[in-house]
């Protein structure tokens, strides 16, 4: 198989850059115009704006998405915050099934998760909407963050719920699992078979696009303007397919193991990025540690109060809201996929844990970064730019050779984004062809080769076409969310009063039901 892969990669790798030497200025542009029309008129459609002003439009997939959030907060009775020290618990291993059906432990499956959704927008996302809106944008941030818990709640508890067991010990579940067997059980068989097609379908088209070619071609990027640039970068001038091919063979090497060797580099990949970057923000914030009350009374005066810049109150708000949800992902479905694969036979405890996921991407590591840009005044200067080079010229304002740290994390953030992105993709594969061993290595080695094509091209319509098809899953799932909430919350309240009661009985579905019934 690891031959299978390098193969792959490899003539891939040498196609690319045939076409390359050959066609060196039109090959980008034959892709784009091939795909173009199709592209924009689908993301026309999920990106579709309500005008609310003549400078102010907002994207009905982020009023969808944070509708949903605010709905499950509320449905639940706040258990974004009442369940947090549960979660906490939970990942320490104080709920622990070693016995239990699944792959991977609480922790690991938390960490698996969260490189799905940690990466380039809380670099690049938190930047734009700083310079777009001001630093009012990051209470915004924040609150999508916090509200989009109650979202990765419900989606993961029904994943772990209505996940299937296979013959050789691995475990599928996600949206289409429980959108075709939740909505059976409820006698809408067709309706949820159809939903959950759709949700496959655009899953694998976000994995192979957002979840891979952009991410390796931004790595790409970051690793050639560190090392040189186009002309002095080993991996430039038309070498970009190489740095490809070595991150193909490294992503292959991980994902033949499936979701136990995935979760075994996540859960040391992802502590140790977030760890790099959160370090590196604490050195900034240190070094200008008297303008940080300054900082926080900008962001609480900037969320409430209107200005020109960012479209006043309004303004600011839907550019917080917008990358705080686009960051964390809640309400897509996907980390459901991952969490799904966790060893419990009492679902709502991966519930708690996958809450503890938007909370570590948004309200953690992008406040982190919004601190940053605002503490060092970067937003304000107008060759400071936009997005990573906005992050950058933040933390270069302390640390000078910040941007070989950005660009070492960019390619982690990418790496561990991948690889947990190849286990949605795959899933959503061998739900629709089969969980079989020809689809799955038929999956995998497409996956690889496209790291290489995504390596050194301009993706340009590729990317909003990726885009388009990522948020598209949450309009199945999100369907699906409301008319299974009933259950989720019964086995939360179930749960609650186990965990509530004093007696020392084991966590099982059967001490969980005893316990319910006394209360």
């Amino acid at each position: 198989m690891k031959r299978i892969l390098l193969s792959a990669a490899l003539s891939l790798g040498a196609c690319s850059s045939l076409f390359a030497q050959t066609h060196k200025t039109t090959v980008d542009e034959r892709i784009d115009a091939a795909v173009g029309p199709t592209a924009q008129f689908i993301s026309d459609i999920i990106f579709y704006e309500l005008q609310i002003t003549d400078t102010i439009a907002v994207p009905l997939i982020l009023l969808w998405l944070l509708l949903g959030a605010l709905f499950f907060t509320v449905y639940l009775g706040f258990i974004n915050f009442r369940g947090f020290g549960y979660a906490l618990d939970i990942v320490r291993g104080k709920y622990n099934q070693e016995n239990a059906p699944g792959e991977v432990t609480h922790f690991q499956a938390l960490t698996a998760a969260v490189s799905g959704t940690v990466g380039l927008g809380n670099i690049a996302g938190v930047a734009i909407a700083i310079s777009l809106g001001g630093p009012g944008a990051t209470f915004w941030m924040v609150l999508a963050g916090l509200l989009g818990m109650s979202s990765k709640f419900v989606s993961c508890t029904l994943g772990v719920k209505y996940r299937d067991h296979h013959a050789d010990g691995t475990v599928s579940g996600g949206p289409m699992h429980y959108l075709s067997k939740g909505l059976k059980e409820r006698g809408m068989t067709g309706f949820g078979k159809f939903l959950a097609a759709f949700f496959a379908i655009m899953c694998i088209g976000g994995s192979l696009g957002a979840g891979n070619m952009f991410q390796i071609n931004q790595a790409t990027q970051q690793f050639i303007a560190v090392t040189g640039g186009e002309a002095g970068s080993f991996f430039g001038g038309g070498n970009a397919w190489l740095f490809g091919v070595i991150m193909a063979v490294l992503v292959g090497l991980v994902i033949l193991g499936g979701m136990k060797s995935i979760a075994r580099v996540t859960e040391k990949v992802v502590p140790l990025m977030c760890g790099i970057y959160i370090l590196a923000a604490i050195v900034v914030l240190a070094a200008n540690f008297t303008h940080i009350p300054e900082a926080f009374a900008a962001i609480f005066e900037g969320a409430f109060t209107a200005s020109a810049l960012g479209g006043g109150v309004v303004g600011v708000m839907i550019q917080g809201l917008r990358r705080g949800m686009f960051s964390n992902e809640a309400g897509i479905g996907s980390a459901s996929i991952a969490h799904s694969a966790v060893k419990t036979n009492v679902p709502v405890t991966e519930g708690f844990v996958a809450s503890l996921e938007p909370f570590i991407d948004t309200v953690i590591v992008c406040t982190m970064t919004a601190l940053v840009i605002i503490v060092s005044g970067a937003y304000e200067l107008d060759t400071a730019g936009d997005g990573i080079a906005l992050t950058s010229t933040a933390f270069a304002t302390v640390i000078s050779w910040f941007p070989v740290i950005l660009a070492g994390a960019v390619i982690l953030f990418a790496f561990s984004t991948m690889i947990t992105w190849s286990y949605y993709g795959l899933k959503s594969w061998t739900y629709l062809f089969g969980h079989n061993k020809a689809a799955d290595i038929s999956f995998k080695v497409l996956f690889c080769a496209f790291i290489v094509l995504g390596a050194p091209i301009q993706l340009g319509s590729v990317v909003a076409f990726s885009d388009a098809m990522l948020f598209a899953m949450s309009i199945p799932n999100m369907v699906g969310l409301y008319i299974m909430a009933p259950t989720v919350k019964r086995e939360m309240q179930d749960f609650l009063a186990y965990a509530r009661s004093s007696s020392n009985r084991p966590l099982t579905k059967d001490a969980v039901k005893t316990e319910a019934a006394k209360a």
